[in-house]
């Protein structure tokens, strides 16, 4: 793959702001920038979804609700409802972390079904699924994978970027890649913040970068081209 421009790899960067302590004001401070740059997609909170959308109305930039943000262990009515509110709100997409402890527990019937209600509540609009590639097996990555794609989701990343130790690698994304199949939406997020990483991760078979520090990043690229 050619190295990218910076426009190029903004047309496929996801930036989050899941942060609770963030303000109104740093939450238009965020979709201004994100507007700006012209990035794929601002992911925010799902009491920031009316705010957000209302800031990037016309704008190009999709606006992603994190619902169960950023451990995925809510109840899956809470998850479903969340899901509905943050539609009503505007929400484009929905994006959330799978539920480990149901996987954990080999209940992979209650996996499914509860990943299936969140794509039904968000009334056919994409729905991705963040796992944490960096503390499952290949096995579990595998089963999960499969799950998702069977759920009517649209894309997996490989994390929530929420932990200290998040990390993603190349082969993290080679071995969604090769779970989901070649159409199916794969972002890698897990501590990606140079022009570097974030093209290893796409020759590797992501099709979105998702980030928590955005600027970084695109300073980054702006650097290498």
């Amino acid at each position: 793959m050619p190295l990218l421009l910076p426009t190029e790899l903004a047309a496929r960067l996801d930036a989050a702001l899941w942060n609770p302590f963030a303000t109104a004001a740093e939450i238009e401070a965020f979709c201004a920038e994100a507007q700006r740059h012209k990035l794929r997609a601002a992911c925010v909170n799902g009491s920031r979804v009316a705010l957000a959308s209302a800031r990037l109305e016309d704008s190009g930039v999709q606006v992603v609700a994190l619902v169960s943000f950023p451990l995925g262990a809510a109840d899956a009515d809470v998850k479903r409802y969340e899901v509905e509110a943050a539609i009503d709100h505007g929400a484009q997409e929905v994006e959330l972390p799978f539920n480990v402890g149901l996987l954990k527990d080999g209940n992979h019937k209650a996996l499914l079904r509860e990943l299936r209600d969140v794509v039904e509540a968000a009334e056919e609009r994409p729905v991705c699924v963040a796992l944490e590639t960096a503390h499952l097996t290949r096995e579990e990555i595998q089963i999960v994978g499969e799950l998702i794609v069977e759920s009517g989701a649209h894309g997996v990343s490989s994390s929530a970027d929420f932990h200290p130790d998040a990390r993603v690698s190349a082969d993290d994304i080679k071995t969604l890649r090769g779970v989901v199949g070649a159409k199916f939406i794969v972002k890698a997020a897990g501590g990606v913040c140079d022009a570097q990483t974030a093209q290893l991760l796409l020759e590797a078979g992501a099709t979105r970068i998702g980030t928590t520090d955005a600027t970084a990043l695109w300073q980054s690229f702006q650097a290498d081209n």
